[in-house]
Formats: C-alpha cells, structure tokens, sequence
C-alpha cells in the first residue's frame, strides 16, 4: 500500500509537461498586462499635453536665451573663425603627438645623423664646416659661441629639461620610487657603465696622452633610441623587461649627468653657481605654487642657464635642475601632474628640433679628409668606442643582474628571465645624444680625438642596433613557440579530459 501511494503522488512526465505549459501561459499573462499599463500611461499623457498651450513665441525667446553669445549661430555649422581655431588646434595636437613618439624621434635623430655625415663627406663638406663654425652672440657676455656650441649648450639644454622631468617623475611616482623594485635595474646601470669605460681604457691604453679623457663616451644609453628598438623588435616580451629597460636607462641618464658635471666642467665660479641655483629655486617655488606664467619661467630659466654656463659647469645641467624642481604629483582639483604638463609641451620640441639639429652638427664625422677614412676608423678611439658600447654594456648589465640574482635576494620582475635581459643588455649600448656630447667634452682641444670619438658612437649604435634587434627578435620567437607549446598541452589535456 505504501508503495502505491508514492507512485500516485510521483511526478509523472506528462505532469511535468503540464506545469510547464501553465508557466508559459503565466510569462504571456504578465507581458500582455504590462502592454497595457504602458499603453493606458501614453493615452494619458497624450490627453495631458493636448490640453496645454506653447506659444512659439516663447519657444524662440528660450531657445535665444539658451544659446551664447546672443547673436544666434547655426550649431550644425560652426562660425568660420572657430572652425579654423580648432582645425589649426587638432592638427597642432597631432603633430605633437608624433613627434613625441619614441620611434618617430628615433628616426628623425637617424635620419638628422645621415644627412650629417653626407653633407660632411660631400663636395659641399667647406659649407657644412663653416656653418658648424660660424659664431653668433654677444661677447661682452661671453656668450660668443659657434653654431656647434650653441646647438651643444643651448638646444641640448631642452632636451636635457626633458630628462629631469623625466627623473623627477620616476624618483616621485615612477619606477625609481621603490628601491626594493629600482635595485637591481639601478645595480645594472652602475655595472654598466664601469664595464664600457674599463673596455674603452684598454683599448686605447698603446694610443698615446690624452684619449683616456673620453672613457665616459660609452657609458651613455639613448633612452628615447633604445626604447624605440625595443618597442620595433621586442613586441611580445614580458611588460615589466620594458620597465627593467626604462628604469635602467633613467638611472643611466642620471649617471651620465653627474659624470658630465663633476669630470667635464671648465673651471669652477662659485659665485655664479649660486646664482644659477637662485634662479632655478625661484623657478621651482613659482611653479610649485602654479603661480608661473610662461613669460616669468622662460626669463627664469635663461638666466639659470646664463649663470650656469658661466659657472664652469656644463649649460645642460640647468635643464636637469629646473626639472627637477617641477611637482611630480597631482594637486587638488588637477587631471595631471605638473610634469606630465611640462613634458607635453617639451618632448615634441625635443625631439623634433633640439636634439635632430644637435645631431646634425655632432654627428658630421669628416671620414675623407686628413689621414683617409681607412685610418679614421681603425683609430684606437673609434675602435675602442665602437666595441665598448655593445661588449662593455652587455658583460656589466647581464653580468651584474647573473650575480646579483644568484647571489642576493634581488630578482627580477615578473614573467622576466635571464633570456630577455640578454638582448636588453645590447639595447641599453644604443648610446647616441649623450654619448656626442660627452665625445666633444672630452676632446675639447683635438679635433683627431673629437672625430674619432663621434665616429665611434656612430659605429657602436649601429652595431647595438642591428645586435638588439636580431637578439630581440630571437627571444620573442621563443616566446611564441613556448605559448604554442603550452597551448597544444593544454588542449590535449581538456582532450583527454573529455574522453574520460
């Protein structure tokens, strides 16, 4: 019996079948009613607005008030003079934002070194020597200076501005902002610029006095050239290897600035160091105040640059202390920082001027005249330059982050192996806009040893290069196999998986 109760009161099929049908019927119930309401709602408010008047009049007097300046405007059609305003504005944005580019500086910066080195071995080589020569200033000032020195302490300065936003940004809000994280990309940097000079003593120990002085040419490494390189060639390694490259390269830069004011300055006016540091104090509180104007920290900073020059210390030094006095965080009420603001307006004038028309005239490396082109780049300067940039960078950085890493608690970042800072380590020797300067600094008073030393920076890019793009290229191959590899496991696993 108790059985034959259970199966009476047992859900059957076609029980199931029934109930299913009654919710369907329920579900078209409760949309139908709410059909209705919506459409008793719209009869109602028709009924509504029919009993209300608008005069047009009114209408057109509310649209007037709406609309500013009182003078009434097609809003489909801007007036002529806007249009114009915000055509020249976009594309004046636009032309920012590619020259701002880390591979269109890049190129300019190749393309300004190439037409340099055509036009100083071309029959024309008397016109560009004589440009390069031609002096312009005041002298009572002693600001009477050749076009060369004026790209070098003038225009560089812009550039080297940039770099101490750059600075100002990692050490406040960027990479630097941790040691524990900026340690061993730091540690790098240091190991290589050590290994690069020792290359370069040794090999121009047997090249007579004097060539010593340029150890610090390849100790440089283009940030805006390298990343470029990398961004090219190094599409599908791990993001934090890119943030290994920048931060190694930032605090390269800082290397190369302290290595430029303490090892290349002419003399020491303490009085005029003073006040450049006055000017560059003012500058900062204005700006930290957001009290500048343009028109109060452009004299502002010509005058920092002034005394600086005249201080003995190298001009561009100015550009990395005004800098880094401007705020790397964001105030109340603010979208950006007031470096990101500076660095917008600055990088497009970098890169598509100042550093291109440094190049131009750094870089045009007279390789007929004198002893030949054959002696030219067998000198033990452009050898020792050119080996030491590649070869030097690659045994200090991938040298230091092996020891460290083994050695210490110090790791990298993650998803990044000893395998990518392989080809970084070449990357970082793509050394070219400081690496010019330092080559002119060094051998202020030989012209031999100054084209030597640029032939070599030019040679030893060029090698990093075309190194940093094969090796780089390599690594992201074996990435993409390994994933594929991983992707096949992990499809014939789920395979099996479903077979079971």
């Amino acid at each position: 019996m108790e059985e034959n109760d259970e199966l009476k009161h047992k859900p059957t099929p076609e029980g199931h079948e029934h109930e299913h049908e009654r919710e369907i019927e329920r579900e078209l119930e409760r949309e139908r009613l709410s059909e209705e309401r919506a459409k008793l709602a719209a009869r109602e408010l028709k009924a509504e607005v029919g009993t209300r008047s608008f005069p047009l009049e009114t209408l057109e007097d509310e649209i007037t008030k709406a609309i500013e300046p009182s003078e009434y405007e097609d809003l489909a059609l801007p007036a002529r003079e806007h249009y114009e305003e915000d055509f020249k504005r976009s594309h004046a944005r636009k032309l920012a934002e590619f020259l701002s580019n880390d591979i269109v500086g890049g190129m300019i910066l190749i393309i300004a070194a190439l037409v340099a080195l055509v036009f100083a071995n071309s029959p024309w080589r008397g016109l560009y020597e004589s440009l390069s020569n031609f002096h312009l200033g005041i002298e009572s000032i002693h600001l009477n200076l050749s076009i060369t020195h004026w790209a070098q302490d003038g225009l560089l300065t812009i550039f080297f501005f940039a770099v101490g936003l750059e600075l100002k940004h990692e050490f406040v809000a960027g990479s630097l902002r941790s040691i524990k994280v900026a340690a061993l990309p730091i540690i790098a940097a240091v190991f290589g610029m050590v290994m690069p000079a020792l290359v370069f003593i040794i090999g121009t120990a047997a090249s007579g006095d004097g060539a010593w002085h340029g150890w610090a040419i390849p100790t440089a490494t283009d940030i805006a050239f390298a990343v470029a390189i990398l961004q090219i060639f190094g599409r599908g390694l791990p993001p934090a290897a890119r943030t290994f490259l920048l931060t190694l390269a930032v605090a390269d830069d800082l290397g190369g600035i302290l290595v430029i004011a303490i090892f290349y300055a002419t003399g020491f006016n303490f009085l005029d160091f003073l006040i450049a540091l006055a000017a560059a104090a003012l500058f900062g509180l204005l700006v930290q105040k957001r009290a500048g104007r343009w028109w109060i920290l452009i004299p502002l900073a010509v005058l920092c640059w002034y005394f600086m020059h005249a201080s003995g210390v190298h001009a561009t030094i100015a550009g990395v202390l005004l800098g880094m006095t401007v705020p790397a965080k964001k105030a109340a009420g603010e979208k950006h920082a007031e470096t990101d603001r500076f660095l917008e307006y600055i990088n497009p004038v970098s890169a598509g001027i100042a550093v291109p028309v440094f190049a131009f005239f750094a870089a045009g490396v007279d390789v007929i005249d004198g002893a030949g082109p054959a002696a030219l780049i067998s000198h033990p300067v452009t050898l020792s330059v050119m080996l030491a940039m590649p070869i030097g960078k690659f045994l200090g950085i991938f040298g230091a982050v092996v020891l460290f890493t083994k050695l210490t608690s110090l790791r990298l970042g993650e998803g990044v192996t000893l395998r990518d800072i392989f080809p970084i380590s070449f990357t970082a020797g793509i050394g070219f806009t400081v690496a010019l300067l330092i080559s002119h600094l060094a051998f202020v008073r030989s012209e031999e040893l100054t084209q030597a030393g640029s032939l070599g920076v030019l040679l030893g890019t060029l090698c990093s290069a075309v190194i940093a793009a094969v090796t780089l290229k390599l690594r992201v191959k074996q990435i993409k196999r390994a994933g594929k590899a991983q992707e096949n496991i992990s499809e014939e696993h789920e395979h099996q998986i479903a077979e079971a």
